[in-house]
């Protein structure tokens, strides 16, 4: 979802069109109001299939490639100042970047009206209606004069000529004519020196053009047109069908160059990257950073290897596999707090998709220590019963929406999880010939569940890890063809967590192709910094990707 003006919006996409050599289709934009639930698996699918075959050798190539091309790896600027026009010019490179990111990994992505800020509300409705209301009530003012005025009619009837005539296919020739020779303004200009216009019979030959331009969507609404007499509210209202009609051309657009963007999405992602890049040289500071961590926490737990070890995780010197410190780069994501910490600039396009992502992770993180600690507590008895344990996941999962937030108050929704929890099992216990669960066990289990929120819960901890080495093993080259295993304590999860893993496997699958070449350049640097004095001299580390 989007929602900039539909009219610079419809000039970047025409200008994508165009880049691509794609003609729009010649029929009506369609409109569908039904969201595709599987956009994301497809997109993890298409992003898999992209980068299954190329992703390791585009890794072998970005990390032991000393030079590259123009736009497949950074430039390397000395240090400048930048100026108002090399800002505003990054500024407007990523604003396209971002949208065209944007449509190509998210096949809902529309645009719609903007929705204001509920502290701005109230104030900007009401000065756009006091703005809007002086105008009508002027043009009102006009037309009732004797003789009438049409200056404020006639400037309207322009504007929606030309907004019919951007409606139009480059092809439609005939209805250019017809549109330029009916609404012909020095002809109509005449006729108002002549008080010979017909305002009316200009109104309802714009309602029948725009009933043959809009989409099936707005059939009922240009209906509606016809019903009005008054001259004013037609006006109004023909505005704002056309404004509903110019999101369903942008949203038509879209549509048409998505699978054009699509194929030369990771190429033109990149050399939009690299103009940021070559006017703004700090652009890859905080992506710097991020790996300089990922590198130094490595460094931190991994021991010294011999260089003779093999695989992508292992140490020549005790310093880190390129491939390994990616990764952690990645991981690291699934725990970014965005109040403290800047996101690497490489990953701003994702910004919104990894909140989300973030948001259902600890969700579903916190039901597994739930469940886990629910099940060593009770055991046999509530074994093998699948329907308990969804019922059981769904309480949880319902009663601990939104832990995400930093207001949420996690103690008393985990009270209350433990308090339906117990309720649950009870019922399930009696209903098969069990005794139902002491005060002491009740007391006993609400405990345990409350302790989650604790930092040094070893359950919590326990739960976080296998998540981390869940999705650390699906982001590894040669993984994309199937899943990996399940780990313990994950497995009444593991619809959910295999929905995650699709969607951060999609983003990071994706990333990896579009800015290899930039982290390439990064790695080296960095790791020829921690190589040992004649590992340096000799020259960069070995950081091929197998």
């Amino acid at each position: 979802m989007y929602s900039p003006l539909p009219g610079k919006f419809l000039k970047f996409c025409v200008c994508l069109t165009s880049k691509f050599k794609m003609p729009l289709n010649d029929g009506q934009p369609s409109t569908s109001t039904s969201d595709d639930q599987n956009s994301d698996t497809e997109s993890s699918e298409r992003c898999d299939s992209m980068t299954s075959s190329s992703d390791t050798e585009c890794s072998r190539q970005s990390f032991t490639s000393g030079s590259s091309s123009k736009h497949s790896s950074p430039a390397s600027s000395p240090p400048k100042m930048v100026t108002f026009d090399e800002l505003m010019t990054a500024a407007r490179d990523l604003s396209n970047l971002s949208l065209a990111h944007e449509i190509v990994v998210n096949g809902n992505f529309k645009v719609e009206q903007p929705e204001l800020p509920e502290n701005r509300q109230v104030l900007e409705r009401k000065v756009k209606e006091i703005v809007h209301k002086a105008f009508w009530d002027r043009l009102e003012a006009e037309l009732n004069e004797d003789p009438p005025v049409y200056e404020y009619a006639i400037r309207l009837v322009e504007e929606i000529k030309e907004i019919l005539l951007s409606f139009l296919n480059p092809g439609a020739n005939r209805l250019r004519n017809q549109i330029c020779e009916v609404l012909d303004m020095d002809l109509i200009q005449q006729q108002v020196d002549n008080d010979a216009v017909d305002i009316h019979g200009l109104e309802n030959y714009i309602i029948t053009v725009m009933g043959k331009l809009c989409a099936p969507a707005r059939d009922d609404d240009v209906k509606k047109l016809k019903e009005i007499s008054d001259i004013v509210p037609l006006f109004r209202e023909i505005f704002r069908v056309l404004d509903l009609m110019k999101m369903d051309m942008v949203n038509f657009t879209i549509n048409n160059i998505r699978p054009q963007l699509q194929m030369q999405s990771v190429e033109y992602e990149r050399t939009k990257f690299q103009a940021i890049l070559d006017q703004t040289p700090n652009a890859l500071d905080h992506t710097t950073e991020w790996m300089k961590e990922s590198l130094d926490e490595l460094m931190a737990v991994k021991p010294c290897t011999s260089p003779s070890t093999s695989g992508a995780e292992n140490h020549t010197s005790g310093i880190p596999s390129p491939m390994s410190v990616l990764n952690k780069f990645y991981i690291k994501l699934l725990d970014w707090d965005c109040q403290k910490k800047v996101l690497p600039e490489t990953l701003m396009t994702d910004e919104t998709r990894l909140l989300e992502l973030q948001k259902s992770l600890e969700l579903y993180k916190a039901v597994a220590a739930v469940l886990l600690i629910v099940y060593n507590a009770i055991g046999g008895p509530i074994s093998g019963l699948p329907v308990l344990a969804d019922q059981l996941k769904k309480i949880t999962s319902v009663l601990l929406e939104g832990i995400h937030i930093k207001s949420f108050n996690r103690t008393e929704a985990l009270e209350n999880v433990s308090a339906q929890i117990c309720t649950e099992l009870n019922k399930s216990l009696t209903e098969r010939g069990y005794p139902a669960l002491p005060a002491h066990v009740q007391v006993a289990l609400t405990g345990q569940i409350c302790t989650i929120v604790h930092k040094d819960n070893s359950i919590s901890n326990l739960i976080d890890e296998r998540v981390h080495s869940y999705m650390k093993l699906s982001i590894v080259p040669n993984s994309h063809t199937q899943p990996p295993a399940i780990l313990g304590g994950l497995a009444l999860i593991q619809p959910e967590l295999e929905v995650i893993r699709a969607q951060f496997n999609s983003i990071v699958n994706f990333n990896k192709q579009v800015y290899c070449p930039f982290y390439g350049k990064i790695l080296r640097k960095l790791l020829l910094s921690e190589a040992p004095q004649g590992t340096a001299e000799a020259g960069t580390p070995s950081v091929s990707v197998e």
